[in-house]
């Protein structure tokens, strides 16, 4: 008798790196192929060996362009997977910029560790952890993943494969980003799936709001903010205006790690709308990341995915995401520029979590000064550089050296991609009362179980938080 199986590998019980392998009449699927992002050699170890055939892979569905959901696709690629990639127009045209960059990303590394290691190695002072080390995937993996993507609208049910039938809506986290409704048949038996992907929040700038999904059996549920409810997100203007007054009046530099996609063009919407009303003082911003840069070409060019808010820049012939103080930096040698440059003044770049990218040299360059101040932005996974800042730890590792963290950190929760604990109980309401089961991802321990505990008690579920590799039948 044919089945149907679900088995979790990426993001159970851990905050990155989703991937769920569904198995559906012999024919197997992806749900995501995310970037694992941690310790170093953990995640190494986690993104190059695949826990299955990649080549048995039949197709991938991906909910949204963020790395830890598609950042490992180019892997699959290189390691044998040439079926389609489903996801929704906008996360198709993200996914181009976004996998280049982290390929690059990827060589870049490579190659900064082993002239490292070499220096080490002529100083007689190499340890058995300074090997050579290769990239993950190049950019040449990237390129041939591109012609795989499968653009399919939102709300339109659309055949995968025998058995598997695949519907998107609204998420709400980022542009383009999805939750999606799966029909499975086996043998005559249907059961109908729903996966959040990461599910946003209502009211967040430019991003519509989470779309409600029509019934479903199961339920794949995100859960990284399950624990906690975030601060009204009327307030994160104010509290912006606030900590760029106080770093302005000392002097200082801003320094935002800050996601390419999303999270960056809602920061630079809200300061175009503060230094509009005259709320911040006039100081240079600068966008230093090639990927958001191109990423915000992409985000103007789907204005039918935009909220009311980002609407009404274009009603008065504003670019929502471009006025007088602000600089777009692509050129590495502008970027170093900046190190060079005196305060005030702010500089946005990614990674969001401090693992990589340019931000990486700024932190290095300004961590250790009192008068600046580091503003996370956004969820800092465990074990991350962003989380060592966010703990206020007196020494933080950038690079393999450590540095003193004498600059102010302050956070900004309430921008959140991440609907929290009693967003998420709202947005499943609607089908809650139809559910046999609900598979909690996307989140650590702590949270998970807070939250599993907290949807048992209003909706009386039955709820699981797998283990990686774990499978269920449905």
């Amino acid at each position: 008798m044919n089945e149907m199986k679900l088995t979790f590998w990426g993001a159970a019980r851990v905050v990155t790196g989703s991937m769920h392998q569904l198995n559906i009449e012999g024919h197997d699927y992806l749900l995501d192929c995310g970037l694992f992002q941690g310790r170093r050699k953990e995640a190494e170890e986690r993104n190059k060996n695949f826990p299955f055939a990649c080549r048995d892979i039949s197709a991938v569905l991906l909910s949204h362009a963020h790395i830890d959901h598609s950042g490992n696709l180019p892997g699959l690629v290189r390691c044998g997977f040439h079926g389609p990639i489903f996801s929704s127009p906008a996360t198709v045209d993200l996914c181009q910029p976004m996998l280049e960059d982290s390929a690059m990303l990827q060589e870049k590394d490579a190659e900064f560790l082993n002239k490292r290691n070499m220096r080490r190695k002529s100083l007689n002072v190499a340890t058995a952890a300074d090997r050579m080390v290769e990239p993950l995937y190049t950019i040449e993996d990237a390129e041939a993943t591109f012609p795989l993507f499968r653009p399919v609208p939102m709300h339109t049910p659309t055949q995968i494969g025998p058995g598997l039938r695949y519907q998107s809506f609204e998420a709400g986290h980022i542009f383009g980003s999805t939750c999606m409704l799966l029909d499975l048949e086996s043998n005559g038996r249907k059961v109908r799936l729903g996966f959040t992907g990461d599910l946003g929040r209502p009211g967040l700038p430019i991003t519509r709001d989470p779309e409600p999904l029509p019934g479903a059996d199961y339920l794949i549920l995100e859960s990284t903010y399950g624990d906690r409810v975030h601060e009204p997100i009327q307030s994160v203007a104010d509290r912006l205006a606030d900590v760029v007054r106080r770093t302005y009046q000392r002097g200082g530099k801003l320094i935002v790690p800050a996601f390419a996609v999303g999270r960056t063009q809602q920061l630079v919407l809200l300061l175009h709308q503060l230094t509009n009303e005259n709320k911040i003082p006039a100081f240079p911003i600068f966008v230093d990341s090639p990927l958001a840069v191109n990423v915000t070409d992409v985000f103007r060019e789907h204005p039918e995915l935009f909220d009311e808010e980002a609407r009404s820049f274009l009603t008065n012939h504003e670019d929502p995401f471009g006025f007088k103080r602000l600089t777009y930096v692509r050129d590495v040698d502008q970027s170093k520029a900046l190190n060079d440059l005196r305060g005030p003044f702010m500089i946005i770049s990614a990674s969001g979590m401090c693992e990589g990218g340019r931000i990486l040299h700024h932190l290095k360059n300004n961590i250790s000064d009192p008068r600046n101040t580091i503003l996370l932005t956004g969820y800092q996974a465990e074990n991350t550089l962003g989380r060592k800042i966010e703990q206020g730890l007196d020494e933080v590792p950038i690079f393999g050296e450590p540095f003193r963290l004498r600059a102010e950190v302050q956070q900004l929760d309430a921008l959140s991609g991440h609907a929290d604990r009693d967003e998420m109980l709202a947005w499943m309401k609607p089908i809650a009362g139809g559910l046999k089961r609900v598979f909690l991802v996307h989140g650590e321990p702590d949270q998970q179980d807070a939250f599993a505990a907290a949807i048992r008690k209003r909706y009386g579920l039955d709820v699981v938080a797998p283990e990686r590799g774990q499978s269920f039948e449905l």
